[in-house]
C-alpha cells in the first residue's frame, strides 16, 4: 500500500522507458504486466507511470518522512528529477533545425527523453561502475552496492529496497575486499579509494560546490579522483552537476558522431584528440544543451540496436 499518490501535469509527453532505462539511472525497472516503473530516487521507493500528458506516481516507502508539506514535496522532487519545467519541445525543435541528422532520427515521433537531474554521490559511483559495461550489468552492480552497503527502505512485493550507500559506508578499508567478492573486479579499488578521496576534499559539500565552477574546471577536478576518466567525468557533469553541455563519448556516441565528422572513421581507437573533437563538434552544433541532445540520440540508437537484434534473432537459417 502506498504512502501517498499524486499526479503531475506534463508540458510534453514523457518517455519513462527511454529516460529511466536508457543509461542515465540504474535504479528503476519496468513492470511489464502493470506497465509501470518502480525504483529508488532520493531515498524513496517510487512507483510511476505516464498517461497521456500526466505523470502518475506513488510513494511506496522512504527512509525518512519530510517535515514539509507532503502534497508539494514529492511533486517538487519529481519535477526537478525529470526537469519538467524545461521547454523540451522547444529544445527538440532547435536541435532538429541545428542538424539534419537529429531531424532524420525522428526523435519526436514518440514520447520525449529528458535529461535526469540526479543525486551526486549515486551518480559518481554508478558511473565508476559503468566502465566497460552495458546497462544491464551496471544496474546489477549498482544494486549490489545498495544491498550490501545501503540502508533498507522497505519491502515491496517480496523484494527489499535499499538506499544508495553514503560516502562513509563506501570509504571503509574492508569495502574493496567485499566488492571483489561481489564481482566488481578492478572497480573495487576505485570505488573505495574515490569515496576516501571525496571525503578528504569535503564530502558531499565538495561535490555540490563543483556545480558552481566552470564546466572545464569541474571536469578537471573529477579527473583527479580514482577510477574517473574523461567519459565518466562528463557523465557526472551532465547527469548531476547541471553542465548540460557535457558530452560523454563512448562507442555509441562515436557512431553517432560519424554523421557530423566523417573523418573520425580514420581513428582506430579513442584518444583525447578524438574525444575532444567529438565533444566540441556536438557543442558547436547543439549549443549549451548539447549533452542533452546527445542523450536523446543515444537513447534512440539503443532502441534501434534492440530492434535490430530482435530481427537478427528471428531470421531463419540458410539451408
Amino acid at each position: 500500500m502506498s504512502l501517498i499518490q499524486g499526479i503531475i501535469k506534463l508540458k510534453w509527453p514523457l518517455s519513462l522507458e527511454r529516460t529511466l532505462l536508457g543509461g542515465q539511472s540504474f535504479r528503476f525497472v519496468k513492470n511489464e504486466n502493470e506497465d509501470h516503473y518502480i525504483g529508488v530516487y532520493a531515498n524513496i521507493l517510487w512507483k510511476m507511470k505516464t498517461k497521456e500528458k500526466e505523470l502518475h506516481f506513488e510513494v511506496i516507502g522512504e527512509l525518512k518522512a519530510p517535515n514539509t508539506n507532503k502534497s508539494t514535496y514529492y511533486k517538487t522532487l519529481l519535477t526537478n528529477y525529470f526537469r519538467l519545467n524545461e521547454d523540451l519541445n522547444g529544445d527538440y525543435e532547435k536541435w532538429k533545425k541545428a542538424h539534419e541528422h537529429f531531424d532524420s532520427k525522428k526523435v519526436t515521433d514518440v514520447a520525449l527523453v529528458t535529461q535526469l537531474d540526479q543525486e551526486v554521490v549515486e551518480t559518481v559511483f554508478s558511473f565508476i561502475c559503468s566502465q566497460n559495461n552495458n546497462i544491464k550489468r551496471i544496474s546489477s552492480l549498482v544494486e549490489k552496492l545498495c544491498v550490501n552497503f545501503g540502508e533498507k527502505i522497505c519491502k515491496f512485493e517480496d523484494k527489499d529496497y535499499y538506499s544508495f550507500p553514503t560516502l562513509e559506508a563506501l570509504s571503509k578499508e574492508s569495502v574493496e575486499t567485499k566488492l571483489r567478492e561481489l564481482g566488481f573486479g578492478y572497480r573495487s579499488k576505485y570505488i573505495q579509494k574515490a569515496a576516501e578521496e571525496i571525503i578528504s576534499k569535503g564530502g558531499v559539500e565538495w561535490l555540490e560546490k563543483l556545480k558552481l565552477m566552470k564546466y572545464e574546471d569541474a571536469h578537471s577536478e573529477l579527473l583527479k579522483l580514482s577510477g574517473i576518466g574523461p567519459k565518466v567525468a562528463d557523465c557526472i557533469c551532465l547527469m548531476c552537476l547541471n553542465f548540460l553541455q557535457a558530452v560523454p563519448v563512448d562507442t555509441h556516441v562515436k557512431k553517432i558522431a560519424l554523421h557530423y565528422v566523417p573523418e573520425l572513421k580514420n581513428f582506430k581507437s579513442m584518444n583525447m584528440t578524438m574525444y575532444r573533437k567529438i565533444g566540441n563538434t556536438f557543442r558547436q552544433i547543439y549549443g549549451d544543451k548539447s549533452g542533452v541532445a546527445q542523450t536523446v540520440l543515444f537513447c534512440k540508437e539503443l532502441t534501434i540496436f534492440e530492434n535490430e537484434e530482435k530481427v537478427i534473432k528471428k531470421k531463419p537459417k540458410k539451408s
